[in-house]
């Protein structure tokens, strides 16, 4: 998804995902868009501190699927299969603070 697609797609009241479920995109109360782990809170901005480049690659973006196919207990991660557990480039993610 371009930047531009997981804008619209959080301002029509989807839900995003980055890399696996467990990563969800939001837009705060200042009109900031977010990537927050859900399982501690901790968040990173959308995109870099110029708000161009987006904090992850376009292919790892995705809408959350109907409550249908969400019940299907084998998928849990990316539409394409490739979810992972830990940050592009192998790095551990560490917490950066609640910034909600």
């Amino acid at each position: 998804m371009t930047l531009d697609e997981i804008k619209a797609a959080v301002d029509a009241g989807q839900t995003v995902h980055w890399a696996n479920t467990g990563y969800v995109v939001h837009k705060d109360r200042l009109g900031q868009y977010l990537i927050t782990y859900v399982p501690n809170g901790s968040c990173i901005g959308l995109t870099d501190r110029g708000g161009h480049g987006l904090n992850g690659k376009e292919a790892e973006f995705f809408v959350a699927q109907p409550k249908v196919a969400a019940e299907n207990p084998g998928n849990q991660s990316r539409p394409d299969g490739q979810g992972r557990g830990v940050a592009p480039g192998g790095v551990g993610a560490f917490p950066l603070g609640r910034q909600l």
